[in-house]
């Protein structure tokens, strides 16, 4: 391709939602959310079913906006399930394409992006893309041992819109992502705290196997032999316990939400428990910070809160004074997923940056 304009469908699937977008190079030009009931979802056995329906839910929604998928240029997918890779933008190959759709290593509807993008560029004979997808490794050797042989940390992380975030705050002050040091906070149903080493995300909390700092909806780490008790106690299944490490648990465990504005008016009505337990995950999340600071042995340029609970002062106002001595604190809120995925795609295109192979091979094997 070279032309001046690519337009690009961005694709997005989530745990109950499938958010679309359409951009003219890096600009939006149609946006949409499409909510998806549990009743709509309970009738597919496995993620990986939901395929066709969420595939549907997308042309229907291009159609009843007069968008005609013939003048897309590129699709973009979110993706999930893939070995860790390193970060940047992949063009979908049929390796890419069938870990995705099989869902052996984690099963997530964020999978299903690189899925409908594949399948539409096949139909369509059009490019399609997967941007720093969740696997994107990056880890120094160090962040990934522990005390056991054989287990290792993993990079499990919001790696789209923290990378994201990085690129935007790098062009705010004239700079370049690549060149810069910061710290990273994005905070939604699960957070994730990374520090970036000059474009390399060298360590971070795993979002998926419950570590770091507890989140609305995960138990973020939890002392090992109080939960080895828990899990032969007998009152738990497996999946019941897994639920509690990344579903089911942190804020929602404790007060039956994870809607922070629910919390937040807890706490104006003074409700001391919401108090309290709110406080705790802010506090959690400032010693994450600060274990990132360490991991870029003090050498930050600044750190970033995102993704949608930065929009609530009382978390920007309490976590500053916990951190605000360490460097500069600096406040991008929301999440900006689906303009990651075009602006990856459109930086391809247009030959800002060369596109990168998916191996299927993991950049960690064990020591």
């Amino acid at each position: 391709m070279n032309k001046n304009c690519y337009r690009i469908l961005a694709i997005n699937p989530g745990s109950t939602s499938t958010k679309i977008g359409v951009f003219d190079n890096d600009e939006c030009v149609f946006k949409e959310s499409i909510n998806h009931s549990s009743d709509e979802l309970k009738s597919f056995k496995e993620i990986s079913d939901q395929r066709e329906f969420r595939l549907k839910t997308v042309l229907k929604a291009l159609k009843d906006n007069n968008i005609d998928i013939e003048t897309i240029d590129a699709f973009s997918g979110r993706g999930g399930s893939l070995q860790c890779c390193v970060g940047g933008t992949y063009l979908i190959n049929e390796l890419m394409y069938d870990d995705a759709k099989s869902m052996r290593i984690v099963k997530h509807p964020s999978a299903l992006g690189i899925v409908i993008a594949y399948e539409l560029g096949l139909k369509y004979s059009k490019p399609s893309f997967c941007v720093n997808p969740p696997d994107v490794d990056e880890f120094i050797l160090e962040a990934r041992i522990t005390g056991i042989p054989g287990i290792y940390r993993e990079s499990r992380i919001h790696a789209l819109n923290q990378k994201e975030i990085g690129i935007r705050y790098a062009k705010k002050i004239n700079s370049k992502y690549e060149d810069l040091n910061l710290i990273i906070v994005h905070a939604g149903g699960g957070i994730s705290v990374a520090a970036h080493n000059h474009g390399k995300m060298i360590d971070c909390n795993d979002i998926v196997n419950g570590d770091g700092p507890m989140a609305p909806n995960r138990s973020g780490f939890i002392p090992a032999k109080p939960l080895i008790n828990l899990c032969f106690s007998g009152k738990y299944s497996e999946d019941e316990i897994k639920a509690l490490i990344n579903k089911n648990g942190g804020i929602m465990a404790h007060l039956g939400t994870d809607d922070i504005k629910e919390v937040t008016k807890m706490i104006s009505e003074g409700n001391q428990k919401a108090q309290i337990i709110y406080d705790a995950m802010i506090y959690q999340i400032a010693k994450q910070v600060g274990a990132m600071f360490v991991s870029l042995k003090g050498n930050c340029s600044a750190i970033i809160l995102t993704g949608g609970i930065a929009n609530d002062p009382y978390y920007v106002k309490k976590l500053s004074k916990y951190i605000k001595k360490l460097t500069k604190v600096v406040v991008m809120p929301g999440e900006f997923e689906l303009e990651a995925l075009a602006s990856g795609a459109f930086r391809v295109l247009s030959g800002i940056e060369s596109s990168k192979s998916y191996s299927g091979e993991p950049v960690f094997k064990g020591l």
